[in-house]
């Protein structure tokens, strides 16, 4: 039932985070004004803003004008009620609960913007590093979660410097975050599980000739999935990588 209760939960914070992606890269008002057509510009009604429902009873487009509708909506909408009810399926009620659907709320917008815009925004940034760190304290683990966050912004902090066009300002300060959120030294596990995919999916690209060597690949939705597979499974991971080097 915890489960049901949160996937729903999690379909209308996804709508709302779908307005995050779309309107805090051009700056604009969350509230205002009210949801409407990109295309159009006609205000949408209730029935036209059921989290997937609306979706496929309008079949993916316009009520007004017919233009269709990016499918990215539903998939954000269902994405992100899929991990609310997961996580209720596996964690249960408590404190760790609660932590991990905000990790979740900030880690959605941050991979869709990052992969549209190319941009992690620093409004979700830092008072994600807030959180994190009120989070932490909560739960006992301040100390992991400031070494992690200082590794994680010191490490890429040198990468930026060093490696120049390698990686941007805002991979510098998500690193921080992500360090605050899966504390030392499950970091590791999630940066190491960002290099090899973003590696394996560049390495396909370039096969493929889908990218040139210098075109830029959006890091960050590879730092946070690497972060959530840390998050729920990184101290299993990591127990088994040490039994492998014992």
């Amino acid at each position: 039932m915890l489960a049901l209760f949160l996937g729903l939960v999690g379909l209308v914070v996804g709508s709302f985070l779908n307005v995050v992606i779309d309107r805090l890269p051009r700056g604009e008002s969350l509230l205002f004004p009210s949801s409407r057509c990109e295309a159009c510009g006609r205000g949408l009604s209730t029935r036209d803003l059921l989290p997937v429902l609306s979706y496929v009873l309008l079949r993916g487009k316009c009520r007004f004008c017919g233009v269709p509708i990016s499918w990215r909506l539903p998939l954000v909408e269902l994405l992100t009620g899929g991990l609310f009810a997961f996580l209720g399926w596996r964690l249960g009620p408590g404190l760790e609960l609660f932590s991990s659907l905000v990790y979740v709320a900030l880690f959605v917008p941050i991979f869709f913007i990052d992969l549209r815009e190319g941009i992690i925004p620093d409004v979700i940034v830092f008072p994600g590093m807030a959180l994190a760190l009120a989070l932490a304290l909560l739960e006992g683990r301040a100390i992991p979660a400031l070494v992690g966050g200082g590794v994680g912004f010191g490490l890429f902090l040198a990468i930026y410097f060093l490696a120049r066009g390698g990686m941007g300002p805002g991979d510098v300060k998500l690193a921080g975050l992500l360090g605050l959120i899966n504390g030392w030294p499950l970091l590791l596990v999630g940066l190491l599980l960002a290099f090899v995919s973003g590696g394996l999916l560049a390495s396909v690209f370039l096969a493929l000739r889908l990218k040139g060597r210098k075109a830029p690949i959006p890091f960050g939705p590879f730092l946070v999935g690497g972060s959530l597979v840390a998050l729920l499974w990184g101290q299993g991971l990591l127990d088994f990588y040490l039994r492998l080097l014992g």
